[in-house]
């Protein structure tokens, strides 16, 4: 059961790849067939979580002008880090990099948050990133 939870959560940062397809600018005779990626991936098993990732944490609070969309993917990798969700991570590097941010600046991050985060979480985030780096 952990597991698949831990799946389902998952599933919810992945969307923050950017993969993402907002049902209100599809045509209402599209609506059907234009799930959004989070719902495609929890709208059958978790509709309310798939409503709330689209709504307000896609299209509310990633849209936000306090911060820009960078500033919260370098916030977002940071905390995906200290709290070592590699399958997030490796969605929201690519996240990152298509805001802005550099490899050579995501590795600083990854070293920075080592001091704060612990050495494990940071070796762990390395390997991700190389990995994302090289498919990208």
């Amino acid at each position: 059961m952990k597991k698949i939870m831990s799946g389902i959560l998952g599933a919810a940062i992945v969307l923050g790849a950017g993969l993402e397809t907002s049902m209100a600018q599809e045509p209402a005779s599209n609506l059907e067939t234009a799930k959004s990626r989070t719902q495609q991936l929890m709208g059958d098993i978790a509709p309310k979580l798939a409503e709330l990732t689209d709504d307000v944490l896609y299209a509310d609070v990633w849209e936000r002008p306090q911060l820009s969309q960078r500033d919260r993917s370098l916030v977002t990798v940071s905390a995906l880090i200290a709290l070592n969700r590699p399958d997030q991570l490796r969605s929201h590097l690519v996240r990152a990099k298509a805001n802005g941010l550099t490899e050579e600046q995501l590795v600083e991050t990854i070293t920075h948050m080592a001091f704060y985060s612990g050495w494990p979480s940071a070796v762990s985030a390395v390997a991700i990133a190389k990995d994302v780096f090289a498919e990208n």
